[in-house]
């Protein structure tokens, strides 16, 4: 794929008469990973994307924009569903994530298999049981409509309307959802100051957790077995499906914390439902097999009070002003 190939970074000079946006980086924060020489975020840009990104006609039937997994309230993950839905009432295999901070990534999907945040949106758009749509269909949909033109010209120079634009303009709007505004980050910023139990809750996680979940990002990236047993019905094997080795076997990649009270279910497929089950998984249910990851294959002690302790603190990981961020929903 032409997103996918290993050369050097071309620098994209801006089309004439187009806003420049400056991506949102908090201080503190490692450097992002996307390279913006390529693909400067501009308004126009921004706002075709944010077009894109809620427009039926990307999938089949008309039915399943990106947004009807990644959803604004959720802080766009897929809200109460362990699996995401798709086209002709079909689920997929995997619970959709948030889409959260995507800047610092450097690969998308629970097992990698994207390595360009500008080739990710194609996947689900072709998918069978997510969008079940050619780019080619999309692409003619696009040029049919009486906007897209003129959209396409004011963020790229011409009305030139194909799949690197398109990709390009919907990884603008995405890169745009960064989220930093919780109120552990206004801990941080010394700008409030944790409850008693959240400051256990804190002190617990660094010395338990943070070694998956380094702040402030609270993941680390990497890809792990966590000890979850293998569903029978998916035989999702993760990682492995796309390196081809066993010792990649259950891996899959180390979520983010953030706005994890409102992302729930958890886990690649969501078959946990509460922030509970997950720590009642690490204390007493991981299996141990032959790639479960060192740090948890002998589980993570934890008593009933660190657990609700823990809880309080990934509560204060919440950033309400990201979910009911008006520039996330759709457009009028």
């Amino acid at each position: 794929m032409w997103s996918c190939k290993n050369k050097k970074d071309i620098i994209v000079p801006l089309p004439p008469a187009t806003t420049a946006v400056a991506l949102p980086i908090p201080a503190g924060w490692p450097a992002i990973k996307y390279k913006l020489d390529s693909n400067k975020l501009t308004q126009q840009g921004i706002d075709l994307g944010r077009k894109l990104f809620y427009d039926g006609r990307l999938s089949k039937d008309g039915q399943f924009p990106c947004a009807s997994c990644h959803q604004s309230f959720a802080a766009m993950a897929t809200f109460d569903h362990n699996l995401s839905h798709g086209f002709n009432n079909q689920f997929t295999t995997r619970n959709a994530p948030s889409l959260a901070n995507l800047a610092w990534q450097n690969n998308f999907h629970w097992d990698g298999g994207i390595n360009h945040l500008d080739a990710q949106p194609l996947a689900p758009i072709t998918a069978p049981n997510e969008m079940a749509e050619t780019l080619d269909n999309v692409l003619n949909k696009l040029k049919a409509d009486t906007k897209y033109p003129a959209m396409f010209k004011a963020a790229f120079g011409d009305a030139n309307i194909n799949t690197q634009r398109m990709a390009k303009a919907i990884s603008q709007f995405m890169l745009q959802m960064v989220s930093a505004g919780s109120k552990y980050d206004r801990v941080k910023r010394g700008q409030a100051t944790f409850t008693l139990p959240e400051q256990l809750g804190y002190d617990i996680f660094k010395a338990k957790c943070a070694n998956c979940h380094n702040e402030p990002l609270f993941t680390d990236y990497t890809f792990r077995n966590n000890g979850l047993s293998l569903d029978p019905n998916n035989k999702d094997f993760g990682r492995m499906r796309i390196t081809g080795n066993k010792a990649d076997s259950l891996k899959f990649k180390v979520p983010s914390l953030r706005n994890v009270n409102v992302t729930f279910p958890y886990m690649h497929d969501g078959r946990l439902y509460s922030l509970y089950d997950v720590l009642d998984h690490y204390s007493s249910k991981v299996i141990n097999g032959p790639t479960t990851d060192a740090l948890v294959k002998n589980k993570i002690p934890l008593s009933n009070f660190e657990k609700g302790q823990l809880v309080a603190f990934m509560t204060t990981l919440t950033d309400s002003t990201f979910s009911k961020d008006p520039r996330f929903t759709a457009p009028n």
